[in-house]
């Protein structure tokens, strides 16, 4: 079965916690601190597989994790890191954060690695907390924890060439005649229910890769028919192929159905609207088809190339087939978008740290750097809520906590953890 869109939650594995230890050796009393640290938890790591051509896997299996990471051991020994979960994924998928629709990764190429959803690093452990004042600590972290998103999954074929036009125009006969792609095919609208790929190749050892893309109607940039499923796979190509049934054997007119498809194309990506077009006027072999032709060649005949075929017969398919060969080294690829992981990306973030809703007689504090401070405190140690403390007066939590009117008493919330106010 052939999926292209598909969502999915993906989490880093949380790090480990660090430990709370201390040296017990023989002769040497009060032998400090040997807590060690936390294990860096795994992350979820995509990797482009050319191999793959639907994301059929993710729509039975939709939450991913990394490992966690090892807690800390004493004899200052470090927890082990967690393992990364690696996914393969089809070339040609474009992955968005669903929260944010921020794209964050396309996979263009076979062996591309995207870290999706990064692990936490882990908890230090008491050894990391000595110092001149304290030579014994008890203060240790829990790790930290991994990043999460819910994705969305888009895949958008990677191909040469793309066949659009209207249903039973003779897409699919015309890919099946030039490749060794076995679409299905008969005498009705939509056949074609699935983009089908295709590789064409010449005898000069020459090749490139045909896509048929399912059968377009008016309206199909805004979801009509099957066009809002499919329209996306024509923005990876470099030419493309608009198939009309010149002969009007539909009871319809080609020239009117080569503009309304033209401007589907235009509606749906003003880019689109841009790239190269070879008209292929199919069905030469039935009678009337002359007539439409030499229409069409007065009504823009002067704008593009048009190709006299019949997919049926495979007659005019090699000069085509030659011609499209010809043009496609002088066409550059359409841009995607790839994010390198080499390099630093910098984001404009809000100048406020955390929010504070008042209801009632709680206060809720919201933020990703307080939440994750919190997630990251030994509470069962007496520094540990010491430390926890001084975090919140450090950020101007307390103050404005007080600007807001709390008392003594009151309850004050962080992510689910509740305080009194003392």
């Amino acid at each position: 079965m052939f999926y292209d869109q598909a969502k999915i939650y993906v989490k880093g594995g949380d790090g480990g916690a660090g430990a709370v230890a201390f040296r017990r050796e023989k002769y040497v009393p009060e032998g400090g601190p040997s807590g060690g640290d936390g294990g860096r938890g795994g992350d979820v790591v995509f990797v482009g597989d050319e191999g793959l051509r639907t994301l059929v896997d993710f729509r039975y299996k939709r939450h991913y994790k990394g490992d966690r990471g090892d807690h800390g051991m004493a004899k200052n020994m470090s927890g082990r890191g967690g393992e990364d979960f690696i996914l393969r994924i089809p070339v040609g998928t474009v992955v968005i954060n669903d929260d944010t629709g921020e794209v964050m990764a396309d996979i263009v190429e076979h062996g591309q690695r995207i870290v999706v959803a990064a692990g936490g690093r882990g908890g230090r452990g008491n050894a990391r907390f000595m110092s001149n004042t304290n030579k014994a600590p008890t203060l240790a972290e829990n790790g930290e924890p991994g990043e999460e998103h819910w994705l969305r999954l888009e895949l958008k074929l990677l191909a040469d060439v793309g066949l659009v036009g209207f249903p039973n125009v003779g897409k699919s006969t015309l890919i099946s005649q030039v490749s060794a792609a076995k679409p299905k095919i008969a005498d009705y609208h939509f056949t074609t229910l699935v983009p089908n790929l295709g590789v064409v190749e010449l005898e000069d050892g020459q090749s490139f890769v045909m896509a048929d893309i399912p059968g377009l109607i008016e309206g199909a940039h805004s979801g009509a028919g099957l066009g809002h499923e499919f329209l996306r796979h024509t923005e990876r190509t470099r030419l493309i192929l608009h198939v009309l049934d010149i002969s009007g054997s539909e009871e319809r007119d080609p020239l009117e159905d080569f503009r309304i498809i033209q401007e589907e194309l235009r509606l749906h990506s003003a880019e689109l609207a841009k790239r190269p077009v070879v008209i292929v006027a199919n069905k030469m072999d039935i009678p009337g088809a002359e007539d439409h032709l030499n229409r069409l060649q007065e009504a823009v005949g002067d704008t593009y190339e048009i190709f006299a075929v019949s997919a049926a017969t495979g007659e005019g398919l090699k000069p085509l087939i030659y011609r499209i060969a010809e043009l496609l080294p002088t066409m550059p690829v359409p841009e995607t978008f790839k994010k390198v992981t080499e390099h630093l990306v910098t984001k404009a973030e809000s100048d406020s740290r955390f929010e504070i809703v008042k209801e009632g007689d709680v206060f809720t504090v919201s933020g990703k750097e307080i939440e994750k401070h919190l997630k990251m405190t030994l509470f069962e140690s007496d520094e540990g809520v010491y430390r926890f403390q001084n975090i919140l007066k450090a950020m101007g939590i307390d103050d404005a906590l007080v600007a807001e009117g709390i008392k003594e008493g009151d309850k004050v919330e962080i992510a689910g953890v509740s305080f009194d106010w003392v």
